[in-house]
């Protein structure tokens, strides 16, 4: 890895919160929350629904947000308005968000192929018209 202080980003997905009911199976306990989409099209879209007890702060609980892949979690983070401190929300990942202005953007850093943490076998195949 390189010592420049710039690194690349790569889009992951835009994350939305709605009010509306999410399907049980998509529930993740430790943070109180509710997210589909993501694996169901191509497009990385996710739709979260929080619990009222969730522990995640309330902007990411009522702001979308974008998602960029970044290679060094620490260094995408420094210097900036941490909302949420590095977290791993399941292994082979670690997730930070930081404000930008009125930007709210979640950095995600991969310790094995994303493929590998959540498989699903049509997330990484788009057909091009």
């Amino acid at each position: 890895m390189s010592n420049s202080i710039y690194q690349k980003i790569t889009f992951h997905h835009v994350g939305i919160p709605i009010t509306e009911r999410l399907p049980d199976k998509t529930y993740n306990a430790g943070l109180k929350m509710h997210a589909t989409g993501y694996f169901e099209s191509p497009y990385a879209m996710e739709w979260m629904e929080f619990d009222k007890d969730s522990p995640l702060p309330e902007i990411i609980r009522t702001q979308p947000h974008i998602g960029y892949v970044v290679e060094n979690l620490q260094k995408a983070i420094k210097g900036r308005k941490v909302i949420l401190e590095p977290t791993s929300p399941c292994n082979g990942v670690t997730v930070a968000f930081v404000l930008e202005g009125r930007d709210l953007v979640e950095f995600l850093q991969f310790d094995m192929p994303e493929e590998e943490v959540w498989p699903h076998p049509n997330k990484f195949l788009l057909e091009c018209f």
